[in-house]
């Protein structure tokens, strides 16, 4: 797997702490930027990608964003709580490549950013990440799992969180989850709600996937096997 290079500008001191954590569990470099004039500091490093706010203390993001393609043509991830139409206009004019409106789901920053570093850098293509298991092809990229054995080659309809419980467990087939780590990664790390929301959607997925041997374990998790 590809090591990129991920530079985060984000003044709010908590969020970026959130999102560096799960950007770091995807296995990237993470480096933080709590205001503009560090992250221009920064621009010749060329790091793989820039995820960027707008909003940051002196120097702003479209400052920043100036900066970075006038040097080379990084891309950059705008993220803001402002006007969200002017905003999206103003930075796509300056070269960003994706947007996200804030509030978002760390979740959310994360399938942006594979997608965008996927079609920049392409060292993988989308489908050597496939997974087959059991007659279904699971695509962690397009979020979408087609039933081979169904007629015209169904997808299997999920919801969000029955999505990422399937590309979390089959991503590391036969290795054991606990409750409290898919919780973390489906609903996220500040979710206060009981644990049998995970065996909900396990249920769910057993349901709409009867092939797929999704085995319980006993007082701690779930885990995928091949067979």
């Amino acid at each position: 797997m590809e090591t990129y290079n991920i530079y985060l500008v984000e003044d709010e001191a908590n969020l970026s702490e959130v999102l560096k954590a799960y950007l770091q569990k995807e296995g990237w470099n993470v480096t933080v930027f709590l205001d503009g004039n560090a992250a221009i500091e920064a621009v010749p490093d060329k790091p793989h990608l820039w995820v960027l706010d707008i909003m940051l203390p002196g120097t702003d993001g479209y400052q920043v964003l100036k900066a970075i393609k006038e040097q080379e043509d990084t891309p950059v991830i705008f993220i803001s709580a402002r006007d969200q139409d002017l905003d999206r206009v103003l930075g796509l004019e300056m070269g960003s490549d994706d947007y996200l409106a804030k509030p978002f789901l760390p979740q959310e920053l994360i399938i942006r950013v594979k997608k965008l570093l996927n079609r920049v850098y392409g060292t993988s293509s989308a489908e050597s990440q496939k997974i087959e298991l059991n007659n279904y092809s699971i695509d962690p990229i397009g979020r979408t799992i087609v039933d081979l054995e169904a007629d015209d080659n169904d997808t299997v309809d999920l919801t969000t969180k029955e999505m990422d419980l399937m590309l979390l467990l089959s991503a590391d087939i036969g290795k054991a989850f606990s409750r409290e780590k898919i919780i973390e990664h489906v609903w996220g790390e500040n979710y206060f709600g009981s644990e049998r929301a995970v065996d909900d959607v396990v249920r769910r997925v057993r349901k709409k996937m009867p092939r797929i041997h999704l085995e319980t374990l006993y007082g701690y998790g779930y885990r995928i096997l091949s067979s």
